[in-house]
């Protein structure tokens, strides 16, 4: 079941009657004795915080915290982070337009062959060609599972980057998650020395719904100005 305890996505609820795993109920929470913290024992692990409700109308229900387990399948396909919510969903378009990218009157980026992705209530993120990016004012954020330094950060496939200044390039543990699209690893941006964290961002693998966007870049839009066909966005 698809329970949502808040507006931004859903907890997944199992019947507890149909979990094959063996539990011992715990102390109950609050005074109603509606909900107790439960533990769970698979065959080599277990976990200490299920929540286990037997009135209301979550009654015979259980929750499993999601960082607790080791992975979560939707069929035979992982998901991450937590799980999607069923009424939303990403659509990746090509697009022609340009998109100009500008910091303190600096352009940054500009291209004309994009990504432009639009997911659910969420406003419509523009992905680029590294390439487009004047990298020169770029400080790369490395993912921590990366055995390479920034400074040795390799670009063999990508054309026009000839004058990278890569001294000013420093290695970081910045990541996040997003279950629609992977895992995303960061740049600083800075401009007449003045830098600007975690503005940018690619996914080096992203998941198969979002594979359009493999290698691409995009900027937050609240952070920079971006300029549609020379026409400012508004936020």
């Amino acid at each position: 079941y698809h329970v949502w305890e808040h507006k931004y996505y859903p907890q997944f609820y199992f019947r507890t009657s149909e979990l094959k795993v063996g539990y011992v109920k715990g102390e109950p929470i609050g005074k109603d004795d509606a909900v107790s913290f439960a533990t769970y024992k698979g065959p080599t692990k277990s976990t200490h915080t299920a929540l286990m409700f037997t009135k209301g109308k979550l009654a015979g229900l259980t929750r499993f915290d999601f960082r607790d387990m080791d992975a979560w399948f939707e069929e035979d396909q992982p998901i991450y982070q937590h799980p999607k919510d069923p009424y939303k969903r990403i659509d990746i378009l090509p697009s022609t337009r340009k998109i100009t990218v500008k910091v303190k009157d600096a352009v940054v980026a500009e291209s004309s062959m994009n990504m432009f992705l639009f997911e659910t209530m969420l406003r419509t993120r523009y992905y680029m060609p590294k390439t487009a990016v004047c990298v020169s004012m770029l400080v790369l954020r490395l993912a921590k599972s990366s055995p390479r330094t920034a400074s040795k950060y390799h670009y063999d496939k990508l054309t026009g980057l000839e004058k990278v200044n890569w001294q000013y390039t420093t290695p970081s543990l910045k990541t996040t998650v997003c279950p629609y699209k992977g895992v995303a690893d960061y740049y600083n941006l800075s401009v007449d020395g003045h830098e600007i964290k975690d503005v940018i961002w690619w996914y080096r693998h992203p998941t198969r719904e979002s594979a359009l966007i493999e290698g691409m870049v995009c900027f937050y839009n609240e952070k920079v100005d971006v300029y549609i066909d020379d026409v400012k966005e508004e936020l």
